[in-house]
């Protein structure tokens, strides 16, 4: 349950400061956990990113006290963290579709993003299969990239790069490289910079020895892991997983993720199939 309580506390951090300049920072702090972990969580439950979700719920609340008051649209945009009243205004119709002018005319209508409030998900319809894993540290061997975050829970860029690395030749090269226990190819996502609003993808194979020139390592040190099979067609069941790891496994077990990388095992040389299976690798505290 900490994770939960830790991810609320940081929720309602947010809602007390609606109106401040607060960073990511200053958010994740309030949850006890890395900058990087607590992004990933949250877009994982919520779809949407922490910057997201401070927009809409600003938006939500300029809308009902431009409905309600006689305050200005120049004083609302100011009040709201918009430097001008045109920024203000493309924002506003963004996410209502109208413009602050007609909302208070009461032309068309209004779209509310309500208050977040993290609820255990305890339905136990669908068993979850896992295991414990001590394992040593270990290297990954593989090609790192750069891309930007998105405001959901994917990373525009990465299918591609899955795509350009299954076509080049390079996953094979990849794949025969690999003499670790972890068979297949993993998906590692890191390095999360909050100033750029990006983050490192890996795509790469456990290998112990001498790194050819094209590759570059990846290092994971000694941990334990919860590793969660993935069963059905990727990506819809590597995306639903994670869901189910987030609001079901985690709050009904007394383990918190590790400040290291979790990563994706795509194990089956045909990830599209019904039936296909892989992992996904979580460390644990």
């Amino acid at each position: 349950m900490a994770l939960v309580e830790s991810l609320q506390r940081a929720i309602d951090y947010m809602e007390e400061h609606l109106l401040d300049s607060i960073t990511i920072d200053d958010i994740t702090k309030q949850a006890n956990v890395s900058t990087f972990h607590f992004q990933r969580i949250f877009m994982i439950l919520t779809d949407m990113s922490i910057g997201e979700y401070l927009r809409r719920r600003r938006l939500t609340l300029a809308a009902q006290e431009l409905s309600s008051t006689d305050s200005k649209i120049i004083e609302l945009a100011f009040k709201y963290g918009y430097d001008t009243p045109e920024s203000f205004t493309r924002a506003f119709r963004k996410q209502h579709g109208i413009t602050p002018s007609e909302a208070r005319k009461g032309m068309g209508k209004l779209q509310s993003y309500n208050r977040l409030a993290i609820q255990v998900n305890l339905k136990g319809a669908k068993p979850m299969n896992y295991r414990i894993v001590e394992k040593g540290a270990f290297e990954a061997s593989g090609i790192k990239r750069e891309f930007p975050r998105n405001e959901g829970a994917g990373i525009p860029g990465v299918p591609e790069f899955w795509t350009e690395v299954n076509g080049d030749g390079t996953a094979g090269r990849l794949l025969r490289l690999n003499n670790g226990q972890i068979k297949g190819l993993l998906g590692i996502c890191t390095n999360s910079n909050v100033k750029k609003n990006t983050t490192d993808y890996w795509i790469a194979a456990e290998h112990e020895g001498e790194v050819p020139e094209e590759f570059s390592s990846f290092h994971f040190p000694a941990a334990k892991w919860a590793v969660f099979e993935v069963r059905g067609r990727v990506p819809i069941a590597i995306i639903s997983t994670w869901k189910q790891i987030y609001s079901e496994w985690f709050p009904s077990n007394g383990y918190e993720p590790a400040e290291i990388a979790p990563f994706e095992a795509y194990i089956d040389k045909d990830p599209f199939k019904d039936d296909s299976y892989n992992e996904i690798w979580i460390p644990i505290k």
